[in-house]
């Protein structure tokens, strides 16, 4: 099931960035999308399927805003360290 997010915003915010409304729409949409995804709050998975679009496309669009897609890597490889631990 999918939810809806309404913002309100002056018209002259899509115009100053050269933006019709679909696509000034769908550009927060994704920045909000690697926002949570930088802060730890999705996973690339969840934010690519909320983007619709394959998981690889995401981390490409990820290096598009400068945000490392290493973090996962270096999260994965504390969890194997974790896990090293307890065998």
């Amino acid at each position: 099931m999918e939810k809806q997010i309404t913002i309100n915003y002056p018209e002259t915010l899509a115009f100053s960035l050269k933006m019709q409304s679909e696509e000034f729409g769908q550009e927060m949409k994704t920045l909000s999308l690697v926002k949570l995804y930088e802060l730890g709050k999705v996973s690339s998975g969840i934010a690519a399927k909320a983007l619709g679009i394959p998981r690889i496309a995401f981390l490409d669009v990820l290096s598009n805003y400068h945000v490392s897609i290493f973090a996962e890597a270096d999260e994965l490889g504390a969890d194997f360290a974790a896990l090293k631990g307890r065998l």
